[in-house]
């Protein structure tokens, strides 16, 4: 699996851009941390990489955001007060996951049946110590999304 510290949050939202930059209809990035670990800048960057002009701000009460002002379709879903797959499908987040553009999902972790098979999975670490460091690993679960473990590396 790709690893690499990202160094400030300039660059866990560069990372997010080359993401978005190269993702292309049916994307879906998994993002994986704890509280505070950088999720939100990763899903504003992939936002910019799209192309999205307005901010993308975390949709935890909101539950998703849609933007439509870039190349495709951008949704970006928070499953931190999701309960489960039955309420997740509820509020309508399998359509969003699975639709038409591109989908970051943060908290993937806590709902992982509403991801497609073939997904990337982004986990987050903070490094102990350097409060702006960050840990990250790209782990593609299956060949659509193998192409985007090369990002870490450009």
């Amino acid at each position: 699996m790709p690893r690499r510290r990202l160094r400030s949050a300039a660059a866990t939202r560069a990372l997010g851009e080359r993401l978005g930059q190269r993702a292309e209809a049916g994307a879906v990035f998994a993002l994986v941390g704890a509280l505070g670990a950088g999720k939100t800048l990763l899903a504003g960057g992939i936002g910019a990489g799209l192309g999205v002009r307005g901010p993308v701000a975390s949709p935890t009460f909101v539950l998703c955001m849609l933007h439509e002002d870039g190349r495709l379709p951008f949704a970006h879903v928070d499953l931190y007060r999701v309960a489960g797959l039955a309420e997740a499908e509820a509020a309508g987040l399998l359509e969003a996951i699975h639709g038409r553009g591109v989908c970051a999902v943060e908290w993937a972790d806590r709902v992982p049946d509403l991801l497609p098979a073939d997904h990337l999975w982004v986990e987050i670490r903070p490094v102990a110590g350097r409060p702006n460091e960050r840990d990250v690993i790209l782990r593609a679960t299956g060949p659509r999304h193998a192409p985007f473990e090369a990002v870490l590396h450009g």
